[in-house]
């Protein structure tokens, strides 16, 4: 296998604590190895995952590996196949734009519901995690100060189950956000919709926050996508230029001799 996953990632425990674990939490400890590495480009998309190499690289037997694998997958970070194995997702411009769609409806939801329930404390917490959010020039640490942010504004709605579902959007979609993050821009662009929201929250003006939060996502979905269709689009023209140039070469005159 090409990648040191053990390098590329870092988990809060170390690899060592992690062996010493039961079965599930190594599991666990893989699968977050390898979403970080998927994530932060080492492993690439499309790239297999070859499950022996992988329990070799962390010294373990094939189980937990199928485990970690089967996690991945729940959260759309891996394709298996029969008699094809694991592999890393390809990303898609339909699935970004409807992760954001999703995540859309379901935080609108969710500080419609929070608002009248933040105290001066809750406040206080989520204004210290938007400004850790707009402070963070590591793009990997912005994703994490990101969904804490976020979090933080629906926390106090008391739903536990709509705060878990909004936690597995926002783990689908992580890879996603990091292409917008690539420019600057789009960071800057970001954490002033961020302030705008937490404005409203502060105000509790529930129409005003909801109307932010849906266009913040739905905004960055239409984002996504434009990328990642262009980005397809140019890949098709490529491969279909490289076909016609091997295609003239078999037909060159020499060739009909």
């Amino acid at each position: 296998m090409p990648t040191d996953l053990s390098a590329a990632s870092q988990p809060p425990a170390t690899f060592h604590d992690a062996q010493f674990e039961p079965r599930q939490s190594t599991s666990r400890f893989i699968a977050d190895a390898l979403r970080t590495a998927i994530v932060e480009g080492a492993l690439l998309p499309g790239e297999p995952l070859r499950q022996d190499a992988i329990a070799r690289q962390f010294s373990v037997s094939a189980i937990p590996v199928r485990e970690a694998f089967r996690q991945l997958e729940s959260e759309g970070w891996v394709t298996i196949e029969p008699n094809r194995g694991a592999a890393v997702s390809l990303q898609s411009a339909d699935e970004a734009r409807e992760i954001y769609e999703i995540r859309a409806s379901l935080e609108s939801l969710a500080i419609g519901i929070a608002i009248g329930h933040h105290t001066p404390e809750t406040l206080a917490e989520a204004k210290r995690l938007l400004e850790a959010a707009e402070n963070e020039p590591d793009p990997t640490l912005y994703v994490v100060r990101n969904e804490q942010f976020h979090m933080s504004l629906y926390a106090p709605a008391d739903r536990p189950r709509l705060m878990e579902l909004i936690g597995q959007m926002h783990r689908r979609g992580e890879r996603y956000l990091r292409l917008k993050l690539g420019l600057p821009i789009h960071k800057d662009a970001s954490d002033a919709e961020h302030r705008a929201i937490f404005d409203a929250l502060v105000a509790r003006d529930i129409e005003q926050a909801q109307a932010l939060v849906t266009r913040h996502l739905l905004s960055t979905g239409d984002l996504l996508y434009r990328f990642l269709a262009d980005a397809q689009a140019l890949a098709q023209s490529s491969h279909v230029k490289k076909k016609r140039r091997a295609s003239s070469r078999t037909t060159s005159p020499k060739a009909d001799r």
